[in-house]
């Protein structure tokens, strides 16, 4: 019970990623301006395709609930290191500690699942285009991002339930610059191998079913690809999917690195940096990567910028 009172009662404290030294003064900078660049990149993102009504398709309608993951996801963690650099508190109460883990781990689920239903949406788009209006409806796309939602944070509850029932005691030092659960485990004073084990195999099913469903779409896509026989075909496809691979290699491989090691293996500057990767500086490269790539999104900027510009000359 003393265990218990002490694991709800007290703070803990996150050590944070940055010094007050003059390079991680600016690199704290950098942090907040790619934070600054993640936030209206993807707000623009989820605007655009929301107020253009030709952006109303399956692909933009999962491309939209991306953006969307991406701006919660580097919202959970940014603002707090941010407050806590800039007021020199270190502390997080177990309720907020508990947030930001329910967060994190739902949103990761969440875009695994959703990476895989897009993988999906360009396998149907190139491979059956003249059925895809059927096998992609608008109401098969709304229950796949739905399922994402739910699938996403069925397993978040699920790590935060079981993270947050283990006592922790000694210092409370998080080696971390947020709430992560392998560097909260070290803080426990119980053996946590079985949960360890527990959230290895959640792993699995979390990332590696996904990334089974997006190799076996794009091995179909490929294949279909080299068959077409228009070379502006070919470029089309490949420039469309490329876009979808880079945010795949990029967010895959920075997850699995981080939750499909044992915790012994685990180096506290490793895992905070990988975890920068993919909290911070991968929210703000996706709406980048889609919108620089892709016609159709510049096109709707333009016709929203423009449509902007004539009220102002009108009003």
């Amino acid at each position: 019970m003393a265990w218990e009172n002490q694991t709800f009662n007290s703070d803990f404290i996150l050590l944070g990623i940055f010094d007050h030294s003059p390079i991680h003064t600016f690199l704290f900078s950098l942090v907040l301006g790619i934070f600054t660049v993640a936030l209206m990149g993807n707000t623009i993102m989820v605007l655009l395709i929301h107020l253009d009504t030709q952006l109303h398709t399956p692909m933009y309608t999962l491309l939209s609930q991306l953006s969307l993951m991406d701006l919660m996801l580097i919202s959970t963690t940014v603002p707090k290191m941010a407050f806590n650099y800039l007021s020199g508190k270190k502390s997080i109460s177990p309720a907020g500690c508990g947030t930001q883990i329910f967060l994190y781990v739902s949103l990761l689920g969440a875009e695994c699942f959703l990476l895989a239903a897009m993988a999906y949406d360009r396998y149907v788009a190139i491979c059956y285009p003249l059925r895809y209006s059927i096998l992609m409806s608008q109401k098969i796309c709304c229950l796949m991002a739905v399922s994402s939602w739910i699938v996403g944070s069925l397993d978040g509850i699920i790590v935060i339930a079981v993270a947050l029932s283990f006592p922790y005691c000694g210092t409370r030092e998080i080696p971390h610059f947020f709430c992560d659960v392998p560097a909260l485990l070290t803080l426990s004073c119980t053996n946590t191998l079985l949960f360890e084990r527990l959230m290895f195999i959640c792993c699995i099913i979390i990332l590696l079913f996904p990334v089974a469903v997006i190799i076996a779409s794009y091995v179909h896509v490929i294949l279909a690809v080299v068959h077409m026989g228009s070379g502006e075909g070919r470029r089309k496809a490949f420039a469309t999917c490329s876009s979808h691979l880079m945010v795949v290699g990029m967010y895959y491989g920075a997850a699995m690195f981080i939750y499909m090691r044992p915790v012994s293996d685990r180096s506290p500057t490793q895992d905070k940096m990988v975890s920068a990767f993919y909290t911070i500086l991968t929210p703000m490269l996706n709406p980048l990567i889609y919108s620089l790539r892709n016609k159709e999104v510049a096109r709707a900027f333009m016709k929203v910028l423009g449509k902007g510009k004539s009220q102002g000359q009108i009003s």
